[in-house]
């Protein structure tokens, strides 16, 4: 492993480790980066902020050399670089965790670190060394990994730190990393910034951060630089900067950051869940004896660490895996629906914006348009034939309500940035006529603008008699939208409580089982 430094007397006589001038970048129609500039500072964390599909991680791509400009200049470290490529970013210590992680689940942590640059004993990798590099990495700081376990038993905050020694193992001094947060929870936040402020203060590295959420660009970075449309809008010192100016900058206009529920009059009860219990395919029972009722004009919001039943009870809502469920009821409108399958539910009402947008929620090699009328082609047929026109005009409107990026239905959803691709999902979602929707993560990887407008839509649903079901990672959202609030814990349904008067340290004592409560009440 050959670890590289950064040249401290060049550095020595200049303020910036890095700078990107006039970066442009086109991909057919689309403008990512029309003129972009970036100033970092060696041994800071630069938070890149801006709408989904403001061009930051293609500007980040060009960086590390996955992409090349069509103009402008990169200097690192006092050079000019030229011919760039992945492999000359390694080698320059640059290195960059992608927002999907590309590690192999099958092999155990030491063996995805290494894989590349494998330490050899003779002609044979000398996985013992392997070990011992990885540990000691892990140790020095602070990230706490086993190098010997499988990444396919690892949480996804365990993961992101497999990513982390990756980079520290190839000698890496910056750190790129893309929406690094976005499937952690509080707790695995809070202990990746304790690792950033380590590998910053201890460790000498410098890190851009990429990031949607405001209280961590406040918590975490020094400076910040603002994109807007592929351009620079600004560059701020955070600490003499608010949230209210950055979201200003980030989107060009005024956005409310904390969402106000307006008064509606629950009605009667539009989905009831009666003693569900239901088994993981190991037969681990995942959801136990769950009970509770959401009526009309209400958000009922569910809060709990990752894996305490939340995607056991949202398959058994719409009908997925059926054969897991070892007893209770599910009724909708006063009627079973346990006997239902998936797409009888939709069409009987229900509408489910899934927590995995790739997974569940689009087709990524269809195109804009295609993906949002999956499940509804019934609305655009005529003589069992699809109408071309009604679906692009349909796929316009939707573009423009929740102004996905770039503004082209005929683009593939693979190449829109993950919160364009979550815009798709809720806009097809929004279209049914659902009387209940579930909505899993609806945020999650979105811009503060996005969130403002995601908000609106489920207030909105609300207001006109929806009932829905809400599951979030971020308890503010939860708090904020929620009128209810289940909490999940190991699989049961601990307590049920009002949002009003209720607290995040509340909510969090329940869904760590620091609160000796044992039974929901609502």
């Amino acid at each position: 492993m050959a670890t590289k430094k950064l040249n401290t007397a060049t550095l020595a006589g200049q303020e910036w480790l890095l700078e990107l001038k006039g970066i442009q970048k086109r991909f057919g129609p689309v403008i990512a980066n029309r003129n972009i500039d970036l100033k970092v500072k060696a041994g800071e964390v630069h938070a890149l902020v801006g709408e989904n599909g403001a061009g930051k991680s293609t500007l980040m791509k060009i960086l590390y050399g996955l992409y090349k400009p069509d103009a402008g200049s990169l200097h690192y470290n006092g050079q000019e670089l030229h011919h760039h490529s992945p492999q000359k970013a390694i080698e320059l210590g640059i290195g960059m965790i992608h927002q999907h992680f590309m590690l192999i689940p099958t092999l155990t942590v030491a063996e995805n670190v290494v894989l590349g640059e494998e330490p050899r004993k003779g002609f044979a990798v000398d996985r013992k060394l392997a070990s011992a590099k990885v540990r000691e990495i892990s140790e020095r700081f602070g990230l706490a990994l086993d190098p010997d376990r499988k990444v396919s038993d690892l949480s996804v905050g365990e993961q992101q730190r497999v990513e982390i020694i990756k980079l520290l193992y190839r000698g890496a001094e910056l750190l790129i990393l893309d929406e690094p947060t976005a499937d952690l929870t509080p707790g695995e936040v809070q202990a990746f910034f304790k690792v950033l402020r380590s590998l910053v203060t201890e460790g000498k590295k410098t890190v851009i951060i990429i990031t949607h959420k405001l209280d961590e660009v406040m918590a975490i970075s020094n400076r910040i630089t603002v994109i807007r449309q592929g351009e620079t809008i600004n560059s701020l010192i955070t600490a003499e900067t608010q949230p209210s100016e950055i979201a200003r900058e980030m989107v060009g206009r005024e956005v409310s950051l904390v969402a106000t529920r307006p008064v509606v009059k629950r009605g009667d009860v539009v989905l009831k869940v009666n003693d569900l219990s239901v088994k993981r395919p190991d037969g681990v029972m995942a959801l136990e004896n769950c009970s509770f009722e959401i009526h009309a004009g209400e958000v009922f919001g569910i809060a709990g660490v990752e894996g305490s039943g939340q995607r056991e009870l949202i398959e058994a809502l719409m009908g997925l895996h059926r054969q897991n469920i070892s007893g209770g009821s599910i009724s909708l409108l006063n009627q079973p629906i346990d006997h239902l399958s998936p797409m009888q539910r939709l069409d009987g009402g229900i509408s489910h914006v899934p927590e995995d947008r790739h997974a569940r929620g689009l087709v990524l090699d269809f195109s804009i348009s295609d993906n949002l009328l999956l499940g509804q082609q019934h609305h655009f047929t005529q003589n069992g034939l699809l109408e071309t026109a009604k679906i692009q005009e349909h796929a316009k409107t939707q573009i423009k309500k929740l102004d996905i990026r770039p503004p082209l239905p005929q683009v593939a959803a693979r190449g829109l940035s993950g919160g364009n691709q979550q815009k798709i999902v809720i806009a097809r979602e929004f279209f049914r006529n659902f009387h209940f929707l579930i909505s899993a993560q609806p945020t999650r990887g979105v811009d503060i603008g996005a969130i403002e407008q995601i908000h609106a839509l489920l207030l909105q649903a609300r207001s006109e008699g929806k009932a829905i079901l809400l599951l979030s990672a971020e308890l503010s959202e939860i708090l904020s939208l929620s009128d209810r609030i289940g909490v999940l814990y190991k699989g049961k349904l601990v307590k049920i409580l009002p949002s009003e008067g209720t607290t995040a340290p509340e909510l969090g004592n329940l869904m760590t089982g620091a609160s000796q409560m044992t039974g929901a009440k609502s």
